[in-house]
């Protein structure tokens, strides 16, 4: 109890044990000098322009960079920078590709950002038993080159080619979760560098399996941690049959509702959809500027269906009757892979699409995740909040399961506007929670989420979090000021 009263207090005193005579931006020369006999010279810099490329990611949170980045070449290495980090009290911030849209990678007590990427091995590949380990600078996009000719497929895709690891981090997912899930459930192991230094595997060293009943589940501990409890170092990924089969689709709605009751209509209807992706009217017409379509400018689905030949004229000719009975027009199939592609890089570029329609501001994308069955009443309510705010921004979503995007355009050097943007988005995820939904679907907590964290699980959630944080990072030095 001793251990956990001390450790609780670990938000309160930041910087204890090194270097204190140094203001934030400095380190010791000495402790310069320890990193440096840990990864090389070479993989240190404490170059301001390097520190302030990772201070930031693609959020509104201003740059907070750090004191020191290192890119260490091995598990043995990022073990011995934490350890020498937990002896000197120094906080460590883990580094991906830096896409996140939470401030996750702002290291807003300095510290040592452990850049990670050059650690890009895919360390074992199980055909038969449909898994694979990644080391964390592999990311979604060369697992999957590299899975070309095997018969599989890691299918989570949030649309940046993020870091695997950094994505399990997060708990991300993206278009294909309706059908595949999310990376809660498709990650089976994973080997993480706690605070001291000690290497834990989730689910024990080696093992692959795909369920257990054995002891508390350290791998869902992890997942979703935001880089709060150690730094995750190999991930072993569920795989999953390469369809044999593809065919995309979009369709015009006269409006939103109409388009939402059709994403209702479709999953109650058991079609076994692989992607079922909203855009409005805004969206929709940045797409077709930035991604030169040639789609109407109203409120759309774009869909993907996959399996046989047979399956999918099932699947395409029941949608096809859902989609008519709301009105849908403008309906067109895109069999062929370059169609398909050209419609899915549209869909994933919808972030850059937006910040287009503004050139010179940031992006602040809303995150809130509700059941199906709210899905009509929320999104519409937006709209409509959205019209009457003001503010310039778009829908986008992954209507299947209950996810959708606000992409607000703010100037962040206008405080009145980050106000609106910051009031709007609080209104937003109060209104998820009131429908018994979520603050976050798959973008994390960050910064800037930490109050809605609260009122979501509670007192007592949040209360249990911190004791989980105390007893693994007793000083607080993982990613401070994240999450809680």
């Amino acid at each position: 109890m001793a251990r956990l009263l001390r450790a609780a207090t670990w938000g309160l005193f930041p910087w204890r044990g090194y270097c204190s005579q140094k203001t934030k931006g400095e380190l010791c020369r000495d402790f310069v000098e320890a990193l440096k006999a840990v990864v090389g010279g070479s993989h240190v810099s404490t170059a301001t322009v390097v520190r302030e490329q990772h201070g930031r990611d693609e959020s509104v949170h201003r740059c907070e960079p750090p004191d020191a980045v290192v890119w260490p070449q091995n598990v043995e290495q990022v073990s011995r920078l934490a350890a020498l980090c937990y002896r000197q009290g120094v906080p460590i911030i883990p580094f991906g590709t830096g896409t996140g849209l939470e401030g996750g990678v702002c290291a807003v007590q300095g510290g040592v950002c452990v850049n990670l990427t050059h650690m890009d091995r895919i360390l074992e590949l199980n055909l038969e038993d449909f898994s694979v380990v990644v080391e964390p600078g592999v990311t979604r996009k060369a697992l999957n080159v590299h899975l070309r000719d095997s018969g599989l497929w890691f299918p989570v895709d949030p649309g940046a080619d993020a870091s695997l690891c950094g994505m399990a981090a997060t708990g991300a997912s993206g278009t294909n979760a309706v059908r595949y899930g999310t990376m809660r459930d498709n990650v089976l192991n994973l080997e993480v560098v706690l605070p001291d230094g000690r290497l834990l595997h989730t689910a024990g060293q080696g093992r692959h399996f795909r369920k257990s009943a054995a002891g508390y589940n350290l791998t869902g501990l992890f997942v979703g941690s935001e880089g709060t409890l150690g730094l995750i170092t190999a991930t072993t990924l569920r795989l999953h049959p390469a369809p044999e089969a593809i065919v995309a689709a979009t369709c015009a709605f006269p409006s939103v509702q109409a388009a939402v009751d059709s994403t209702v209509h479709i999953l109650q209807a058991a079609v076994p959809v692989a992607r079922i992706e909203f855009l409005d009217e805004v969206m929709m017409d940045a797409c077709n500027r930035y991604s030169k379509l040639n789609c109407s400018v109203a409120p759309t689905l774009f869909l993907e269906f996959h399996g046989s030949q047979q399956a999918l004229e099932e699947q395409l000719q029941r949608t096809e009757e859902i989609v008519q009975q709301n009105g849908a027009s403008d309906f067109s199939w895109a069999k062929a892979a370059e169609e398909r592609s050209q419609l899915w890089t549209a869909r994933h570029n919808a972030w850059y699409a937006a910040l287009a329609m503004r050139p010179g501001c940031k992006g602040y994308s809303t995150d809130v995740c509700v059941p199906i069955s709210r899905l009509p009443e929320i999104l519409v309510q937006t709209k409509e909040d959205l019209n009457a705010s003001g503010l310039t921004g778009s829908i986008v979503g992954h209507v299947g399961d209950g996810n959708f995007h606000c992409i607000l355009l703010v100037n962040p050097d206008d405080a009145e506007e980050l106000g609106r943007v910051k009031a709007f988005a609080e209104q937003l995820g109060r209104r998820a929670l009131a429908l018994h939904g979520t603050c976050t679907g798959e973008h994390g907590i960050g910064l800037g989420k930490r109050q809605l964290l609260r009122e979501e699980v509670g007192a007592v959630g949040v209360e249990t979090m911190r004791q989980l944080k105390a007893v693994l990072d007793p000083q607080g030095l993982m990613n401070p000021g994240k999450v809680l």
